[in-house]
């Protein structure tokens, strides 16, 4: 059986609506519910949630939480996948290449930009794409949303088509 991890950190993806504030809010980690809808016969996912954070809100210091609990990880030998909010999403992924530079498994960054369990909500494709892609993968670290893989330091978050895109060369 293949192991996964996946570290869940908020963003969209695990957004709900509050009743009591009219807003749409990060509280509880939702990714599990999500997970049993999955077909994973011979995968088992172990979720880590580390945070549950709006990305625009998270800190330096939940970067080096998040590579911390990462390093604990890896020596394992097993991929990893995150869920992130996309707005900060290509900022963490450039610093978890930096944080290290000799991956020996595929890192994958993924969220949604409508949250799970909304009408139309592209999270559970995304989650189900970036487990395909920590399977099929060589060592890096990914943006995997919307049928597409990027290397995390060749790609931008593009606001007008809502998904994201090759970045430009500088």
């Amino acid at each position: 059986m293949r192991t996964i991890y996946l570290i869940t950190t908020g963003g969209t993806i695990e957004k709900a609506y509050s009743e009591q504030s009219g807003m749409v809010l990060n509280s509880a980690s939702k990714i599990g519910q999500y997970l049993k809808l999955l077909r994973l016969p011979d995968c088992e996912v172990r979720v880590i949630p580390l945070m549950n954070k709006d990305s625009l809100e998270m800190t330096a210091e939940d970067r080096i939480g998040l590579v911390s609990e990462m390093g604990r990880l890896l020596p394992e030998g097993h991929p990893i996948v995150i869920t992130h909010g996309t707005d900060t999403m290509v900022e963490t992924g450039v610093y978890i290449q930096k944080a290290f530079p000799e991956l020996k498994v595929p890192v994958i960054l993924t969220g949604a930009m409508t949250p799970l369990g909304f009408e139309g909500s592209d999270g559970q494709q995304n989650l189900a794409e970036s487990l395909l892609a920590a399977r099929l993968l060589g060592p890096g670290v990914f943006v995997v949303l919307h049928g597409q893989v990027f290397p995390a330091d060749q790609v931008r978050k593009d606001r007008e088509s809502a998904t994201f895109v090759w970045k430009e060369r500088e």
